[in-house]
């Protein structure tokens, strides 16, 4: 079994495609094994799905990848050639090497940043889940996590990176004079808007407000903050309250629209309001943003902020990439003992077969008087001649130019301690 790599980030793909595509935790197990039923011999399949890339994984024979191609197109209502056009593959160990800097923050918008690796590892547990992980898969990813955890503990690769939520700061830091006299509300409240809300938190706004669908994690989250819980059922009529909106749902069609914001404009007498969408697809109409008093940013829009530059992030870069292909050379090797796997079991089970015939044949020879010197003597010249026969076989067979790489093979196979030199066939 191979292993391939399918995947849209935000390198390959505007925020509008990528929303397409983009997985809501209920949506992943159904997904996921709706996927495994396409497939013709049993694989395996797990999907890591963000605000900057969904990539399906997949344990199975590479000619499986026209097929996944042509679902993944389907799933976002796509052409598979539009699907092409914004879209990378890798296979094999290449699959490997992607997934391990994808855990290690190295393919992310922000280098080295650490949420990836959090959302790689809820992946896993989504298709452990749903049966649909496997032996391949979970070796891979296991893998990717012990190298990511190597590069961040001894590379200074995270010291180097600005998070989405410190670049949202950033921006609004440069509209607003003082963010003390702001006031700022957060739609939605998973972990994305916890750590945006964080970095404000730090930054002592006006007030503090956090609208959610379920109004009891709203509260939750509220609370930690000293902030006003609302539902979003009261965003048109309180918008026009806040100078920053920053919104991450899940919603799969936009919560905040062009009406509503024109609106709250109108009612803030012309003030200006910075409004980030980290959602994927997106949370705030896009015609928003062409409103003349709002400033509205996307996760796309902020990878300017996001990106470092100098000789120690260089450095770190290097010394993760060379840590990551330490570990796809270790993934590589188990692959290619897993490809061993049947032979190693045909083998065992000759030698079986082999050592039941003589100890047969061994048990006939006692029933009819033999001495055991005589038996013991038969057993192991008939366990020898078996061993040898294809072998002596081969050797007799083949031509002069393979029986010299043939020689060398045997010798290291039988002659561990005192390995023959092919050489010696010639002189």
């Amino acid at each position: 079994m191979s292993v391939f790599a399918l995947g849209l980030n935000h390198t390959t793909a505007p925020v509008d495609l990528r929303g397409r595509f983009a997985f809501t935790p209920e949506q992943i197990g159904p997904t996921l094994r709706g996927f495994r039923e396409r497939l013709e011999k049993p694989g395996e399949v797990a999907i890591v799905s963000t605000c900057n890339r969904t990539e399906v994984y997949v344990g199975a024979n590479p000619t499986l990848l026209t097929p996944a191609m042509d679902w993944l197109a389907g799933i976002g209502g796509v052409s598979s050639q539009t699907l092409r056009s914004h879209s990378y593959v890798f296979e094999g160990t290449a699959a490997a090497r992607h997934a391990f800097r994808v855990a290690s923050g190295l393919d992310s918008m922000v280098l080295g940043e650490p949420q990836i690796l959090g959302q790689m590892k809820q992946a896993v547990r989504e298709a452990d889940t749903a049966g649909t992980l496997g032996t391949t898969l979970h070796q891979m990813f296991q893998r990717s996590f012990a190298v990511a955890k190597e590069v961040r503990t001894s590379t200074e690769i995270g010291a180097h990176s600005i998070s989405m939520a410190a670049a949202a700061v950033r921006l609004a830091s440069q509209l607003f004079e003082e963010l003390r006299d702001t006031k700022v509300l957060f739609v939605g409240a998973g972990e994305m808007i916890e750590l945006v809300a964080t970095h404000f938190a730090a930054r002592t706004p006006k007030a503090l407000a956090v609208a959610n669908r379920t109004l009891e994690r709203g509260e939750k989250l509220a609370g930690r903050f000293g902030a006003e819980a609302l539902r979003l059922s009261d965003l048109p009529a309180r918008l026009a309250d806040f100078d920053i909106v920053v919104s991450c749902t899940a919603s799969s069609l936009p919560i905040i629209g062009l009406g509503a914001v024109e609106r709250a404009i109108k009612a803030r007498k012309r003030r200006p309001m910075f409004m980030v969408d980290l959602a994927v697809p997106r949370d705030i109409e896009p015609e928003v943003a062409r409103l003349s008093d709002v400033y509205l940013y996307t996760v796309d829009d902020l990878s300017a902020l996001v990106q470092t530059a100098g000789e120690k992030r260089q450095a770190a870069v290097e010394q993760a990439e060379a840590i990551i292909e330490s570990g796809v050379q270790g993934f590589e090797h188990w692959l290619g003992e897993r490809e061993a796997v049947p032979l190693i079991k045909a083998l065992h089970q000759q030698a079986d077969d082999w050592r039941h015939a003589e100890i047969a044949r061994a048990r006939k020879m006692l029933a009819r008087g033999a001495d055991v010197d005589t038996v013991f003597e038969a057993l192991t010249r008939g366990l020898t001649q078996k061993m040898l026969h294809g072998t002596m076989a081969e050797l007799h067979s083949a031509d002069n130019a393979q029986r010299a790489q043939l020689v060398h093979t045997v010798s290291k196979l039988f002659l561990r301690q005192n390995p023959r030199d092919p050489a010696d066939e010639t002189r």
